[in-house]
């Protein structure tokens, strides 16, 4: 609680301090913060220091190191004693974490291995999270230090246009990827919970500049406006409509997949404007492409009837809202990635063995790997599973 008060009129650059010395008096020792990078594929330390908070700390990959072996896991991992050090002295490391929201891993050092020390290492690192997320969204320091490369103009409108890329909670849990991470241009998700309901939402513009990117915006924007007035999902998109043709006349258009998901019995409504179908997930056995007849890019002013379309869901059915460059990215020999192997990859590597948001971590390593590092086209993925009344599995 003193961290916390303490915390209220700090900057981000005096967290670390604030928080190994407050650590300290709790017998950890040597704390360290690190934050992970926008791909999620490096971890850098928070030192306070330099214009990105990060001068004269260190850098461990996601992958091939134990500090990204916990982050990966979401799990404590302690190393082996040190040759020197107190033979019951350990290191450990410690994801931060906000619910699902997987923002670094913490270290600190302990005399002791049992578990009241261990909570109190996740006590630690979820206020470090608390904290983390209480000064990120004014501070140009985390910015900084969350990028590995220079970010276009877009990128920089689409990234603070979203919300986290992960959630959990009222028996559901969402995660949500976006590649080229620092020059996306037209893609964008959303998802927002209100009572009962988790509105899910995804919007391809067209083309790939800043004008796709801010396309994308408008048409973000113009949904939640009409949503948080009471609209329904058609009245939603043609609301997005009606602003972009104010905006930019019939110039500019995006497709999109908009939906409500009733957290309560899960029920599924959807509507679709001009993009790919929704996948459906159930078990590891059973996947179908959700039909819905379209009604073309809002934007485009075809004047097509938007059906409405429902889908009762089962506990533990994940849903998949992606668009076209997830499936189109292709290798040296022109073969795209697909949709077979897309649905393969989440199938394979979310059954059980890493939790929805690691999954989607790597499988846009997969696919920018398939595409040579680099992609020509935005690429996001929106996935989302329904518990239904399984509440205490939400968390990893």
């Amino acid at each position: 609680m003193r961290l916390v008060q303490a915390s209220h009129i700090a900057t981000l650059e005096q967290l670390p301090q604030m928080i190994a010395d407050h650590a300290a008096e709790a017998g950890m020792h040597d704390t360290a913060v690190f934050v992970v990078d926008i791909r999620e594929t490096v971890l850098r330390q928070l030192t306070g220091k330099g214009l990105g908070a990060g001068d004269g700390g260190q850098e461990f990959t996601v992958s091939g190191s134990l500090p990204g072996q916990a982050y990966q896991r979401v799990n404590l991992l302690a190393e082996p004693v040190r040759t020197g050090a107190d033979p019951g002295r350990r290191r450990w490391w410690v994801p931060i974490t906000d619910g699902v929201e997987r923002l670094g891993v913490l270290r600190a050092d302990t005399d002791t291995d049992d578990e009241p020390i261990r909570q109190a290492l996740r006590d630690l690192a979820s206020m470090t999270a608390l904290l983390l997320l209480s000064k990120r969204s004014f501070s140009d320091s985390y910015a900084r230090l969350v990028r590995t490369e220079p970010m276009n103009v877009a990128a920089e409108m689409q990234w603070n246009l979203t919300p986290p890329p992960a959630y959990a909670g009222h028996d559901a849990t969402v995660g949500a990827v976006m590649e080229p991470a620092y020059q996306i241009g037209g893609d964008a998700f959303d998802y927002a919970v209100a009572g009962d309901v988790l509105h899910l939402s995804v919007f391809d513009a067209m083309g790939h500049d800043t004008t796709a990117g801010i396309t994308a915006n408008v048409a973000v924007a113009a949904c939640r406006n009409a949503r948080r007035q009471g609209a329904s999902l058609t009245e939603i998109s043609r609301r997005v409509e009606e602003t972009l043709n104010e905006q930019f006349g019939t110039s500019r258009y995006v497709t999109g997949l908009l939906a409500d998901l009733d957290l309560t019995t899960g029920r599924l409504t959807w509507i679709n404007r001009g993009h790919h179908l929704p996948i459906l997930l159930r078990g590891n056995r059973w996947t179908t492409e959700l039909p819905c007849s379209p009604a073309g890019p809002m934007g485009a002013d075809l004047g097509l009837p938007v059906a409405e379309c429902v889908e009762q869901m089962e506990p533990g059915d994940r849903l998949l809202l992606y668009t076209d460059g997830i499936v189109e990215a292709r290798d040296a020999a022109g073969e795209e990635f697909g949709r077979e192997r897309f649905i393969e990859f989440v199938l394979r590597h979310h059954s059980g063995r890493h939790t929805l948001h690691e999954t989607l971590r790597r499988l846009m390593a997969a696919v920018l790997d398939h595409h040579g590092g680099t992609l020509d086209d935005d690429a996001t993925v929106l996935l989302v599973e329904w518990r239904g009344g399984h509440q205490e599995e939400l968390n990893p």
